[in-house]
């Protein structure tokens, strides 16, 4: 949450930044600002996060539980609201299982 809290208002909404990358400026930041709006303009984050889940919530494990959280926290902040919340619902939902039979 941190690196993508990062990313939207140090980067992309910062006015000086964004100028200055806009006016070809090639460093560390205009390459994060770069890839984030192509990533968002193609809903990578909200579909990674929506996959991950899925699969998380077909054979929970704490690996994929991870991913999606991480997915679905980078599509929230980075403007991919719809799929990652529907991400973060399926995961709730992964919860909902009654627990494994003990012998």
């Amino acid at each position: 949450i941190g690196y993508a809290l990062y990313v939207r208002y140090l980067v992309i909404e910062f006015s000086t930044v964004a100028l200055a990358c806009d006016a070809g400026l090639r460093s560390l930041p205009c390459e994060a600002r770069a890839l984030s709006t192509v990533l968002f303009k193609n809903s990578v984050f909200g579909t990674v996060a929506l996959v991950i889940a899925a699969l998380n919530f077909i054979r929970p494990s704490i690996v994929l539980l991870t991913g999606a959280l991480i997915a679905a926290c980078l599509g929230i902040v980075l403007y991919n609201i719809v799929l990652s919340g529907l991400a973060l619902g399926l995961l709730i939902l992964g919860f909902a299982r009654p627990a494994p039979a003990t012998a």
